[in-house]
């Protein structure tokens, strides 16, 4: 007999393990696979999230997402041989190259199939694993794996072995499923494993479930003509190794149905995300707590095109000037977003490496974003961090070498952390208003920004250095400094290192600029209106 276990690591502060716990009881493992022992069985893993989006989510990885055992002697096997398999279950159908599975248990595949499928259609309180020995499965025109119903659906990549699912090119109609992945489901989806599985869609997505997509453990090497990995309700990671080229978003969550549900949630991995969508996108709330994570958006920062009065030092021997860049003539409406990390509800970053060049906003939220911890090297052709909302960072370093703003919002909160911001625009701006925030700095045709009393910048600590073309710090409305150490620089004409419309207040912070408008905030440049700083 044969066992492998799987005990993670630590996935947060927030994510509890317990070593003597048993396998959770809404999810048993199958009567064909043997339990794994209380002793190396990871407790079941819960989530507190500080978001008041995600609060309820209170758990997020059960046992057996994190369970890569299973028991050789029990479980039914699977031979794929070229044009047809073979299995010693009464539970799987075989026609031609079609496998179909049809109740519950562990099943062990291994082997090639030719133009096939695997197919899952179990009952809907059914839970299925599929253990991946070595398996080469191609289809020409649909997914490689299909799972029109299941309760839950499992699948496992065994520890050293390759596994390769391939779709042809184009995905025909067999039933009244839009089958549009090489990893299709419409139930519940985990994969997990100690294995490899490449995923190779020539046209549609890698992998997509129609309910839940968790993923635990594994390596990863996804390309696909549309999105990577694509959840309706959910995708969550608790750990893993990613490598995702996508011809949309990289890894998307999206539920146009209820604006509670479309969340990402993070809490661990290796991720290196090539993407000419977004690369990390939910409808709703996205939250990571931990891992490395490297994004590249089209052809990257560099190839946007950022009008801007003046500028003469930049990446690559300088930013776009009036006289050599052009605003390009694509509106939000009729242009691809290719932000970095994308949500339409709030932002919680808690911890790890990112390493963001994008065309679009690097880090982008329609809600509030909230950062306490991480280390952040951003180059965004538009701003490296933007909330229609509030931005509130406690912690974390920030290297932002290239940029048209560095960190906007319609409030900012600055408790602490390091920023190096060179900005064609302004390095932090607080705005009224709703910013579309779309290809190219100007944003030509987008709703201007205006003097809100909502509006504030403040800053309690922190070490910044900020060399920008725009105003330094510009705020539509207040502006406070609390404490840190700010070193400022504006080399642009008609704007300020500070600029608030509002009211100044330095309350024991040590404010460098080299035009002195610390003394006299907004009125070297005119205040709000003049300038590209005063939007």
């Amino acid at each position: 007999m044969k066992k492998q276990a799987f005990v993670p690591l630590a996935l947060s502060a927030l994510v509890t393990l317990s070593a003597c716990s048993t396998v959770d009881a809404s999810e048993p493992i199958s009567s064909s696979a043997q339990t794994v022992p209380a002793e190396s069985t990871p407790a079941e893993s819960t989530v507190s999230s500080t978001s008041d989006t995600a609060e309820n989510l209170s758990e997020l990885f059960t046992d057996r997402d994190l369970e890569i055992g299973y028991d050789e002697e029990t479980s039914a096997r699977i031979t794929l041989s070229g044009d047809s398999a073979s299995s010693d279950s009464d539970a799987v159908q075989i026609s031609g190259s079609t496998v179909t599975i049809t109740d519950e248990g562990t099943y062990i595949l291994s082997g090639v199939l030719n133009n096939g499928m695997v197919v899952v259609s179990a009952e809907d309180t059914d839970k299925v694993q599929l253990v991946l020995n070595g398996v080469q499965i191609t289809n020409e025109t649909s997914a490689a794996i299909y799972i029109p119903e299941a309760d839950k659906v499992f699948i496992t990549t065994v520890d050293g072995t390759e596994n390769v699912l391939t779709n042809g090119g184009t995905y025909s109609a067999i039933d009244d499923n839009n089958i549009d992945a090489v990893i299709f489901s419409k139930s519940d989806l985990t994969l997990n494993g100690a294995g490899t599985l490449t995923i190779n869609a020539a046209a549609g997505h890698g992998i997509v479930s129609k309910d839940d997509l968790v993923l635990t453990s594994g390596t990863y090497v996804i390309t696909a003509a549309s999105h990577g990995l694509s959840g309706k309700d959910s995708v969550r990671i608790a750990n893993g190794s990613y490598t995702i080229t996508a011809g949309k978003d990289g890894i998307q969550a999206e539920n146009t149905d209820d604006a509670s549900l479309g969340y990402l949630y993070i809490a661990g991995g290796t991720f290196a995300i090539t993407a000419e969508g977004d690369g990390l996108s939910a409808s709703g709330y996205l939250q990571v707590e931990d891992g490395d994570v490297t994004i590249i958006t089209g052809a990257g920062s560099a190839s946007a095109t950022m009008t801007t009065d003046t500028f003469s030092a930049g990446k690559a021997g300088g930013f776009p000037t009036q006289d050599t860049a052009t605003q390009t003539a694509a509106t939000e409406e009729d242009s691809v977003s290719q932000k970095g990390i994308k949500a339409d509800g709030t932002i919680t970053l808690s911890g790890g490496n990112f390493a963001l060049d994008t065309v679009d906003d690097a880090i982008h939220a329609g809600g509030d974003i909230l950062v306490t911890g991480g280390a952040y090297d951003l180059q965004s052709g538009d701003d490296a961090v933007h909330s229609d909302a509030a931005v509130t960072i406690q912690n974390g370093t920030f290297t932002i070498p290239y940029c048209y703003e560095g960190i906007e919002g319609l409030s900012v909160t600055i408790d602490g952390g390091t920023f190096a911001i060179t900005s064609v625009d302004d390095g932090i701006n607080a705005a009224g208003g709703a910013d579309s925030s779309g290809f190219g700095g100007a944003r030509s045709g987008q709703e201007q920004f205006s003097a809100s009393s909502d509006s504030a910048i403040t800053i309690n600590g922190g070490d910044f250095v900020i060399v920008s073309t725009g105003d330094c710090v510009d705020s539509n409305g207040a502006l406070t400094i609390n404490g840190g150490t700010l070193d400022l620089t504006c080399n642009g004409s008609g704007n300020t290192a500070i600029d608030c419309d509002g009211t100044y207040a330095n309350n024991g912070g040590d404010v460098t600029t080299n035009d002195g408008s610390e003394s006299n905030p907004g009125q070297m440049g005119g205040g709000m209106g003049q300038g590209r700083g005063g939007r």
